[in-house]
């Protein structure tokens, strides 16, 4: 699976948004690829990690197949994970 990733302009400097990022390719080594987002590339999913609850990151200009997962606190990457699970459940599915 081809994950998108845009970050927010970083107004909150204690939310270590790249380790948050790290975490997650670990996680998913060897089943999703997690790339910066790019205006022209169609993602599978696009995550857009946010430092505060505004979640600010403009995405509406990235296309993707199956829309967007958010993520403004360290508390959401249980939920990040498991919502990015289901995905690759569904795309296995599909094959």
């Amino acid at each position: 699976m081809f994950c998108g990733v845009k970050f927010c302009g970083g107004c909150n400097p204690r939310f270590e948004r790249r380790k948050v990022l790290e975490q997650l390719k670990e996680h998913f080594e060897g089943r999703i690829e997690f790339a910066y987002a790019q205006e022209g590339i169609v993602y599978d999913i696009l995550l857009i990690i946010g430092g505060c609850t505004n979640c600010c990151a403009s995405f509406s200009q990235y296309t993707t197949k199956r829309g967007n997962i958010k993520l403004w606190d360290v508390s959401h990457v249980e939920r990040v994970i498991e919502e990015l699970e289901g995905q690759l459940s569904l795309a296995d599915d599909a094959k």
